[in-house]
């Protein structure tokens, strides 16, 4: 018999799931309002050849465009949400399905204003703007659009591109099916003999357990059960780095890289500056594997050994209302108004909470225009209660964008989407260490500061650096196999890690089970959003009221400016690698304390 049983979907109660019924009210509900945007397409389609004959025609598109991008928005958001609850509900599946193709649909068949707009002069876009000051609306929107110029096609071409969308988003689709529904794990077994339902819900939780021999036993199982289906992880991991290619190539980028980060205004000087800098400091990072190997007292430290608490004794089980409570409390340098909107999130069902089978794995926040929807797999750890504090950060953030901005100017780019949440775990972390007097407790609490800078910082600079490597390795005509994808892996843990900890074959096959592989130049934003967190939350704590309105300024302000100007008024500049040099200075310092509370423990 397992511990620990993991429930159906139906043995949740309703007051731990999201409210999806605030969007529609049913399934029916939404199948009326997809089959709508059948005309919704039809009059956008109308407008070919149209937008460029003066400012109604392109006022009165933009108008109609920013309404069904919201509506659609929403579709997303309900089936999408349908379908995470449980991967294996062919109903919800088929649902998602369903409304891609539409959605594709539409982005073909509106593939022409992109051009169209290119092929309006300067001149003749600001006579529209005199002649119509409604579009002034639509200015930040025209004026980021158009700095791409030289990367847009033809409307064939563009029409043929956004026709391809489906077949693109292939190998995202079919590893999330085969790492969240198809795959299986052998049971995980304790020193005890017990066994331990493994999933990819439960794999950290296992990890992060004093009992090392259920951390190895689950490490092994996950990662052989990977190694057992290799060759697919890896084709599906070269199809994802020969589309992104093959999109790259079409709008003339010189690299992947470039067209991710292009995408959303942000200097590819960024992604680099943040490996030159976190590679200037791996000191820091070996430094902490000593200090962990020496503190568990274990002759060799391996990657199960990653995640437990260093002081196992004063780690406990913390129930969700009161992790809500706490992350509550600490959150009060942001002021009322803020956490007013964070209990209307905690009273209101915004949050699903508990894993069950089936379920997405992971923790995240979605968006949408009713209010924000929060996935998470609680487990009562004090990891968990860290995620809560993450993804209600973003949470937050998609509020205050959607309640302050147009539709067209809300949505904030992925750059600056990681600095709200990890600003609450620093916030949190300050308020925690706060409270304590306790010598125990204290190093405890460091410990967990320690292990955010390392599995955020500089391991998603790691994952960063990686996928750097995949999409060079693709540029140059190369096939990432499996065995080169595990030497490569093998490769950069061992610079990261050090000569301290065991870099075994399990961990070479890490890569097989990191989704934001499939998420496009992603994972270098949460290191970057780190740093910028840390630095904010110290000015928050530091100066008070008017850090705090500068704070707000950035949650409120959507993608209405470029976001390394919407960081800089909130008076951090990420075009230096300042924010995070100072970061890890403070990592190096939390290590100071942390071998001085445990030197005589």
């Amino acid at each position: 018999m397992a511990e620990n049983k993991i429930r159906q979907r139906n043995e949740i109660p309703v007051e731990d799931t999201w409210a999806t019924e605030d969007m529609y009210i049913s399934d029916e509900a939404w199948e009326a309002e997809l089959a709508t945007v059948a005309e919704d397409q039809a009059y956008l389609a109308s407008f070919a050849g149209k937008l460029g004959t003066g400012a109604d025609a392109l006022y009165d598109y933009l108008t109609r465009m920013e309404q069904v991008d919201e509506k659609v928005s929403l579709l997303a958001n309900y089936c999408m949400r349908k379908a995470d609850q449980d991967t294996r509900n062919g109903f919800y599946q088929a649902m998602a399905g369903k409304f891609m193709s539409v959605a594709v649909g539409l982005g073909a068949a509106c593939a022409f204003d992109t051009p169209e707009i290119m092929d309006i002069s300067g001149e003749k876009l600001e006579q529209f703007y005199a002649e119509k000051p409604e579009l002034e609306r639509y200015r930040r929107y025209l004026t980021n659009l158009r700095r791409r110029k030289e990367h847009i096609l033809s409307p064939a071409e563009e029409k043929l591109l956004a026709a391809a969308g489906e077949i693109a988003g292939a190998p995202d689709d079919i590893y999330g099916s085969f790492a969240d529904a198809d795959i299986t794990f052998p049971d995980a077994v304790d020193a005890e003999g017990k066994v331990h339902p493994l999933t990819q819900g439960t794999f950290i939780a296992c990890e992060e357990s004093t009992d090392r021999v259920l951390r190895k036993s689950a490490y092994e199982n996950l990662y052989h059960s990977f190694g057992n289906f290799k060759n697919t992880a890896a084709g599906l991991l070269n199809a994802q780095g020969k589309q992104l290619k093959f999109f790259a190539d079409a709008r003339k980028y010189p690299s992947t890289l470039d067209a991710a980060l292009d995408r959303t205004n942000v200097p590819t000087s960024v992604y680099t500056n943040l490996i030159d800098a976190v590679h200037q400091n791996i000191d820091k990072l070996h430094r902490y594997v000593r200090l962990r190997k020496k503190l568990l007292g274990v002759e060799e430290l391996h990657f199960y050994d990653i995640y437990t608490p260093l002081l196992p004794d004063v780690d406990k089980k913390i129930p969700f209302a009161q992790a809500k409570q706490t992350v509550y409390n600490a959150l009060y340098p942001l002021g009322d108004g803020y956490r007013a909107i964070l209990k209307e999130g905690f009273d209101n069902r915004w949050i699903d909470v508990y894993e069950n089978v089936g379920k997405r794995g992971g923790a995240y926040s979605a968006g949408a225009a009713v209010h924000p929807y929060v996935l998470l797999n609680y487990s009562g750890t004090l990891d968990s209660q860290f995620t809560l504090a993450h993804e209600m950060g973003h949470a937050l953030h998609s509020y205050l964008s959607n309640k302050h901005q147009n539709p067209v100017d809300a949505d904030y780019v992925i750059f600056v989407a990681e600095v709200a949440s990890t600003c609450n775990e620093a916030l949190l972390m300050e308020y925690l260490l706060g409270k304590t007097t306790d010598k125990k407790e204290r190093a405890y609490l460091i410990n967990h500061f320690l292990d955010q800078f390392r599995g955020t910082l500089y391991r998603q600079t790691l994952f960063a650096e990686f996928e750097l490597i995949m999409g060079r390795m693709i540029g140059e005509g190369k096939t990432l196999t499996a065995d080169v994808l595990c030497e490569e892996y093998k490769k950069i843990n061992q610079f990261y890690y050090g000569p301290d900890i065991v870099v075994d074959d399990e961990i070479a096959m890490e890569w097989a089970r990191i989704p934001h592989f499939y998420y496009n130049y992603y994972v270098f934003q949460y290191a970057t959003g780190y740093s910028v967190a840390i630095a904010l939350s110290r000015k928050i704590l530091s100066e008070g009221e008017s850090a705090v309105k500068d704070y707000l300024g950035f949650l409120s302000g959507g993608c209405s400016k470029s976001p390394i100007d919407l960081l800089k008024g909130a008076g951090v500049d990420m075009t230096t690698p300042e924010p995070i040099n100072q970061a890890l200075q403070l990592f190096d310092k939390l290590l100071d304390e942390m071998e001085e509370l445990t030197k005589d423990l």
